[in-house]
This record gives C-alpha cells, structure tokens and sequence, in this order.
C-alpha cells in the first residue's frame, strides 16, 4: 500500500529536512571511500565507514520525521530521500562485493531489483505519471539493508564479535532483501494497473 501523504507540500529548497538529505549524498562518497581504502594499500577505515552509515541513518529517520512534524515536506525532499537511499545501498553493495564480504549473487539480486523499478519509472514517465512514492514496505526493506550493512562489514574479522555480527548482519540482509523485492513486486502490480487504467480510458 503506498504512503499516502496529506500535508502541504512545499516548494523551499533550505529546508532543515532537505540539507539533511543534502548531507547524507555527500557522505556516499566519504563512506565508498572509507570502505575502499585497504583495497588500494590504504588503512582499514571500517569503524569510520561505521559512523558515516550511522550518521545516515539517524539522518534518513530525522529527515522524515522533521518534514512530517515542521510541515516541510517539499518536492525535492521527495526526491533526495530515496535517491540517497538508493546511493547507500549501491556504494555499500559496490564496497561489499569489492572486499569479498558480499557474495556476487547476492548483489546481482538486489542490482536487479532496482533495474525493474528503474523501468517502471520510465513506464509511468511515458504515460505521463510521476514515480512511485515511497511505501512502508520499502521503507521496512530499506532499514533492514541499513542494518544488515554495518553488520556484516564488522563481521570482517575473526572473534566473538565479528561472528555475532555475521549471524544478525545476514539475517537482516535475508529480510531486507525479501522485503526489498515484495515492495518492488508491488511497485510493478501498481504500475500495471496504472498503463491498464491508462488504455482503457483511452
């Protein structure tokens, strides 16, 4: 079911919410960086790439609830949100996969997921409606992802820790990526409605 939205939107660009979100694409690269580093000869950076995924979070939670409580939820806000969360989950997937933490299967599932969304945008931009919004769902699939991230790249090691981590980090990456296709699937039932209601008015 997709997240309907009541409140005025607005058109402000500065909005607290918006440089949020602002601040969070500009942590993608930090945060690819960070992670990237012992590949080229670099430091192991992971408890910086840790805190930069944290402060993402807490950030995509602020964002939202500070639009929805200030009344600032904007156009742009409507774009940027999801945008860095789909930058997040690419830079982590690229990251992970790179240093063997991911298996390549598992990448290739969620890449293609977003391939599918990716065309059903451009069958709705032809038919003349906006992308989809956001519903609970994703979000749910996106929050999982977020935490089965950080997880599983602290499970690069060897000790108690690292494996307590292994464990949670694919039980997340399991629901997430479950979740992340169900709300996908929906996506695609919505958007053939959608072109079928389109034909038969036409």
């Amino acid at each position: 079911m997709e997240v309907q939205e009541t409140r005025v939107q607005t058109d402000r660009v500065l909005t607290i919410p918006n440089i949020l979100s602002m601040a969070r694409l500009v942590g993608v690269p930090l945060f690819l960086w960070l992670i990237l580093r012992p590949e080229f000869g670099g430091p192991k950076s992971d408890g910086w790439a840790l805190l930069v995924l944290a402060l993402s979070g807490v950030s995509d939670y602020l964002d939202g609830k500070l639009a929805r409580r200030w009344n600032q939820i904007s156009s742009l806000g409507r774009i940027l949100d999801p945008a860095a969360d789909r930058l997040y989950i690419l830079s982590t997937l690229v990251g992970l996969t790179w240093r063997e933490i991911l298996p390549l299967w598992l990448t290739a599932v969620l890449l293609l997921r977003e391939l599918v969304l990716l065309v059903m945008v451009g069958i709705l931009r032809r038919h003349g409606y906006p992308p989809p919004q956001v519903n609970f769902l994703g979000k749910a699939a996106t929050f999982n992802l977020m935490y089965a991230f950080p997880l599983l790249l602290l499970s690069d090691g060897s000790g108690w820790i690292h494996t307590l981590a292994a464990i949670f980090g694919w039980a997340f990456a399991g629901w997430g990526t479950t979740l992340y296709w169900w709300a996908g699937v929906l996506y695609v039932v919505q958007v053939r409605r959608l072109v079928k209601a389109d034909t038969m008015a036409d």
